[in-house]
């Protein structure tokens, strides 16, 4: 028989750190017993693992819990630092690589990408809601020696964990802790603005960007007017860039959230969203056209009326060219815009430019697109665009025309053009035939 002591050996046999605390004299030693206990970890993966060790201890976990919320008072100074290595001990591990490492791009597509779901979750599901309690209950002052920057950094890092429970009680617990621990928030949020530049400008690859985007919506709600540089900076140089990424879909809505919070407390910053988004404006991804379509109304309907003749070309001008597309979803979603009544004032301010742009657009596909559904409602903005300004209409119609047909004499031009290169150069080889050099061998 082998001598050699399995892991679960030591797992019964060390009783100071394991074993099942049996009346303890005072409530926080109890807590204290419980706590040693539950600081072993199990990877649910070794086979050599007691199953029921492993009840065991999210028994014992599930105790802990119990008593931090049955109790009146706050966790003792002294509980607080043995709990944190517990927390420590369960929670800061490495993660498992992707399952797929291509994984963004091959879920563009979907609305629920699939989840990958940890077989650790029934201890760490109960790790989080005791850290969760211990930062609530704790007072700020006793909670910052031991939640320290190490701390919040490995926090941090584990928001590229595959299984969205874990994420989900990760974003309650940080964002807690940057509720209470108001001397950190500063470096809670250039640590999360560093995970999110690594991810626009290097890897593109990152479960919890939305998570963090979640975050920094109710941090960017809670700035005061008016902006700090440094929150304007953020703005320009970390949420507009996020647009440009292939996996813009999967946290759309949080970016959205977190602009438009920008745009609603300083009118006058739609003018640099606005051109940032229009410059990453996507070539062949239509879900992402679509959204975007749907970001700029929402957009306009905050901006500065001052911004409105500066910005409405360049707006009118991108939803036209959507209003043109061979995809009808991405035509039809630009279409409805003409609904919204702050687009319709927008692109009134600066008539003589923009309506004739939109005229091109909206003639092209009257003759040419290939979607019933699109052409009909091309003939509802028509109606609406040409109320505008009925004569600005017809002349821009008249200037159309007359373009086509300086485009189509060109055509010609370049068709006879190239029809008697091909005359020349068929008559001079007729005159010169081509020579072949026999080489002998």
């Amino acid at each position: 028989m082998s001598n050699q002591k399995t892991l679960q050996d030591f797992f019964v046999q060390e009783k100071p750190l394991f074993s099942i605390p049996s009346s303890p004299t005072s409530g926080n030693e109890e807590i204290l017993s419980t706590v040693s206990y539950c600081t072993f970890v199990f990877t649910f993966t070794d086979p050599s693992e007691s199953p029921a060790q492993r009840d065991s201890k999210r028994l014992q976990l599930s105790r802990l819990i119990a008593m931090l919320k049955t109790s009146k008072k706050p966790v003792h100074e002294k509980v607080v630092g043995p709990l944190v290595l517990m927390i420590k001990a369960n929670l800061f591990r490495p993660l498992p690589p992707p399952t797929n490492p291509s994984a963004i791009s091959e879920y563009l597509d979907e609305e629920d990408p699939v989840s990958i779901l940890s077989p650790l979750w029934s201890h760490l599901q109960i790790v989080y809601e005791i850290l969760l309690r211990l930062v609530n209950s704790t007072d700020a002052k006793i909670l910052k020696n031991y939640i320290d920057h190490s701390f919040l950094l490995n926090l941090l890092s584990l928001f590229q964990s595959e299984d969205p429970r874990e994420r989900e009680s990760l974003k309650n617990v940080y964002h807690k802790i940057y509720s209470k621990l108001v001397c950190d928030r500063s470096a809670m949020r250039k640590s999360m603005t560093d995970v999110l530049l690594n991810y626009v400008f290097e890897t593109e690859k990152h479960s919890g960007i939305a998570d963090l985007l979640e975050i920094w919506g109710t941090i960017v709600n809670g700035f005061t007017v008016p902006l700090k540089e440094e929150h304007k900076l953020f703005l320009m140089r970390v949420l507009i860039p996020l647009h440009k990424t292939k996996g813009m879909q999967v946290y759309h809505r949080q970016l959205a959230y977190c602009i438009s919070q920008f745009v609603q407390k300083e009118p006058m910053l739609g003018g640099v969203v606005v051109r940032g988004i229009l410059r990453y404006w996507p070539v062949t991804n239509c879900q992402k056209e679509i959204l975007l379509i749907g970001e700029l109304e929402d957009l306009v309907e905050n901006l500065d009326p001052d911004q409105y003749r500066k910005l409405a070309l360049p707006i009118c001008t991108q939803i036209t060219k959507c209003i043109n597309s061979w995809n009808s979803q991405v035509a039809e979603r630009a279409l409805y815009v003409w609904n919204n009544e702050q687009f319709y004032k927008m692109a009134t301010t600066g008539t003589v430019e923009v309506l004739p742009v939109i005229v091109e657009g909206v003639e092209k596909n009257l003759k040419l697109h290939w979607s019933k559904s699109v052409r009909q409602l091309t003939e509802s903005v028509k109606v609406v665009v040409e109320d505008i300004d009925p004569d600005l209409y017809a002349k821009a119609q008249m200037d159309m025309k007359v373009k086509e047909s300086v485009a189509h004499q060109e055509d010609m031009k370049r068709k006879k053009r190239w029809e008697r290169i091909e005359l020349a150069a068929s008559k001079n080889q007729f005159v010169n035939p081509q020579r072949y050099i026999c080489v002998s061998h």
